[in-house]
């Protein structure tokens, strides 16, 4: 792992610029905050930016870890019951935006009209009713493992998290790729594109609402229906790509069909779940954790564990980020708007 730990010295560093765009800015979906994102991440501690820059350019690992930042999880207060509860006047503002800084070092942040009402930052925490369905509002089942938005050519190049809370010490689990034995492993036939992925059940239309702008909403329901389509009729491709001696990856074998896959294919397949499965680690996140995980070189997925409901509860935020912002032009309404349709 890449990790870097901040220190009290960075911490009386970081204070006054947070605090400052905390009273500027009333919540961290600002636009214009998004958009200075990456001019005011040049105002980060310098051994910060070049820990970040590290991480991205040399690929010395698929999780990079920056740990320290001060929680004061009193002031959070209770964990919301929904992430419909959290946009606005977060106890949590300051956080939020050191968490964007740091996710602007390595590349643009951006968000899905499908997921969580189009929001930029999405917030992880168990929700009433989802105890059992594979989402990441989940708590008593395990989430599975996999590639974020695997399904989805405009999927990002990381997934990012911050933890405010996690009483129980809930560990996500991560595999890094790099880790694999790839000899092992038919790579051949895991670069062929004749795997099914389906869109994952956070891309559902059933926790959306509409936005009240008419072409929004138009937007969006034509978003669910190609969501819909792929459900129906799931695209295929490669689960490895890149480089062949170190490939990256794209694979979400719970949302993945088999049928119709060969014989050769379906061996490959299930010699890479093995190999991963052998190679997964537990990443418990503490308060101030904020985790970086190369969606091309990881898979990832959590612990279940008994939600309480009562305001203690695990309490994540979460980022999606490209390095490539100009791929997805074709489903975005402007080059500036940072929303895929």
């Amino acid at each position: 792992m890449h990790h870097l730990t901040l220190t009290a010295e960075d911490n009386a560093e970081l204070s006054p610029m947070l605090e400052e765009l905390a009273k500027t800015y009333a919540t961290i979906e600002n636009r214009e905050l998004i958009r200075r994102a990456p001019v005011l991440a040049r105002s980060l501690p310098v051994r910060l930016l070049e820990f970040l820059e590290e991480y991205r350019i040399g690929e010395p690992s698929a999780l990079c870890m920056v740990s320290g930042l001060a929680v004061d999880e009193a002031w959070l207060g209770p964990t919301p019951q929904h992430w419909r509860d959290s946009q606005y006047d977060s106890p949590a503002l300051q956080q939020e935006i050191f968490f964007l800084l740091c996710a602007a070092v390595l590349g643009d942040v951006f968000g899905w009209a499908t997921q969580q009402d189009g929001r930029i930052m999405h917030d992880v925490l168990p929700i009433q009713g989802h105890e059992h369905y594979e989402l990441g509002s989940n708590s008593l089942q395990h989430l599975s493992w996999h590639t974020e938005d695997a399904f989805h050519p405009c999927r990002g190049d990381y997934v990012a998290l911050m933890c405010l809370k996690n009483p129980d010490a809930v560990e996500t689990q991560v595999c890094d790729v790099g880790d694999l034995d790839w000899s092992r492993l038919d790579i051949d036939a895991l670069f062929e594109p004749v795997f099914t992925q389906m869109p994952d059940n956070s891309h559902r239309p059933d926790a959306s609402h509409a936005t009240g702008d008419p072409l929004v909403d138009k937007l969006r329901a034509r978003s669910f229906a190609l969501i819909q389509s792929w459900n129906e009729d799931p695209v295929k491709g490669p689960v490895l790509f890149g480089d062949r001696d170190q490939p990256y990856t794209a694979l979400d074998p719970y949302h993945m069909k088999t049928d119709g896959w060969s014989e050769r294919s379906r061996l490959a397949f299930q010699g890479l779940c093995d190999e991963i499965e052998a190679h997964m680690r537990d990443v418990p996140l503490h308060p101030g954790d904020c985790v970086f995980i190369d969606n091309f070189r990881a898979v990832h997925g959590r612990k279940s564990f008994r939600p309480r409901y009562d305001g203690s509860d695990r309490w994540l935020k979460r980022l999606n980020v490209t390095r490539n912002l100009r791929g997805s032009r074709a489903w975005r309404r402007a080059a500036d708007d940072l929303i895929i349709y």
